[in-house]
């Protein structure tokens, strides 16, 4: 069935996109498409692996400043903030993108324009996240549009791998004044994420007395062996596509090739596991560690000799949640869309991204940015960035925070 936006918040929209300013705003993000772009490839050049974003939150600072911004800082975990401040009576509205990559502080950074992309590691996750931010603050100061909500721009930290979302969830946590949050991250328009999936990362030790490879064999229980039979059953586990449910085992690590002729006295292995319900990540849990415990009891029966224990580390941890998909925030979102030329703007099911953090402060949220009709090779070395028509990400990203904060004419949507 075809996604139907409300009469109520399609007046707002409809009000909104014929006013002046607002046009205004729009062609300028058009026109000022190279000038985002190269602020894009100056972003992407600066290393930025979770953990170590410091330098690329300095020169966004600087650009959030050069951009008229209030109250610019870098937060006590490392956000790079800059408000734009209401006139009073809207919503105040997160605009955020994060700003590490998955690579390497060495990783090569060089941009190569080829085949009409512009490729280089981070280019599009999340720099053309950040890029976008900045082109809303640019529009809306050019066409002098006054919001009745502050709106809050923020590069975040620590959204990919075991960052685990936490700049965002450090940010969401500590400011209450929030009302809605937006999220961008890619390079899309098409699709609207307004679901968190849940996400689960352990790490867990198998420990054993170890001892040498031929004079101690069947003496001791071997960790390894005891780490491989519980991998051996998660990956025999049948999980339900609906609601999707995921694990996988990524990590294995054990010896040296010093002591290639040793039983190792440890063994570890990291997992991850995703589900769209909270119920069923809860359920996949238990059955993950009940398989860990059935393997070290296993390995321990099978030698009778010592126990082989162990302990976890929880990494991450993301509650799945979800809203109505007729929500405010979620309509505006597909009515932009479909503004800018999308027929069929797609509902997205799920999905790791900052949003689930501001869906678990109770927030209406919704990430933008995915639906591109390119594969970008994200999180390879190989990652593409198309720019031919890419200010629409920017215009959805505009339209939608200030149908959330309130323009001159047009209240926020938000309740």
């Amino acid at each position: 069935m075809q996604y139907k936006v409300s009469e109520k918040v399609q007046a707002s929209f409809d009000k909104l996109t014929s006013d002046a300013k607002v046009k205004n705003a729009l062609k300028f993000m058009e026109d000022d498409h190279e000038t985002i772009i190269e602020k894009q490839i100056e972003l992407t050049l600066i290393p930025a692996p979770t953990f170590h974003e410091e330098k690329k939150a300095a020169r966004l600072l600087e650009m959030f400043i050069e951009e008229g911004l209030s109250d610019c800082h870098i937060d006590e975990y490392g956000n790079c903030v800059g408000t734009r401040k209401g006139t009073g009576g809207g919503k105040t509205v997160l605009v955020e993108g994060h700003m590490d990559t998955v690579f390497p502080e060495d990783t090569k950074l060089e941009i190569v324009r080829e085949d009409g992309y512009i490729k280089c590691p981070g280019i599009v996750d999340d720099t053309r996240g950040v890029a976008s931010v900045l082109s809303v603050i640019r529009a809306l100061n050019a066409a002098g549009i006054e919001t009745k909500g502050d709106i809050r721009f923020v590069g975040t930290v620590q959204e990919e791998g075991t960052g685990g979302l936490r700049g965002m969830q450090y940010y969401v946590n500590h400011h209450p004044e929030l009302d809605a949050s937006v999220s961008v991250d890619g390079d899309g328009f098409k699709e609207v994420i307004y679901e968190a999936t849940g996400i689960q990362t352990y790490e867990v030790n198998f420990y054993g007395v170890g001892g040498h490879a031929y004079g101690m064999y069947g003496k001791v229980a071997n960790p390894i062996n005891a780490a491989a039979r519980a991998i051996a059953k998660i990956a025999e586990f049948r999980l339900p596509s609906d609601p999707k449910t995921t694990v996988a085992v990524t990590n294995f690590h054990a010896g040296s090739l010093a002591a290639v002729h040793a039983i190792v006295p440890q063994a570890q292995i990291r997992f991850n596991f995703r589900s769209n319900s909270q119920e069923e990540l809860e359920k996949l849990r238990d059955r993950i560690f009940a398989a860990i415990e059935e393997a070290c009891r296993e390995e321990t029966e099978r030698w009778g000799a010592d126990t082989i224990t162990y302990d976890y580390k929880h990494i991450c941890d993301v509650n799945a949640g979800s809203q109505d998909s007729h929500a405010p925030i979620v309509e505006a979102a597909m009515a932009a869309a479909n503004y800018l030329g999308c027929d069929e703007p797609q509902l997205g099911k799920g999905g790791s991204t900052n949003c689930s953090r501001a869906l678990e402060a109770g927030l209406p949220a919704v990430c933008l940015g995915g639906g591109s009709d390119y594969d970008a090779q994200y999180h390879t070395i190989h990652e593409r960035f198309k720019p031919d028509g890419a200010y629409k990400n920017c215009q959805e990203t505009m339209l939608v925070a200030l149908l959330c904060a309130g323009a001159e004419d047009v209240d926020s949507i938000i309740g």
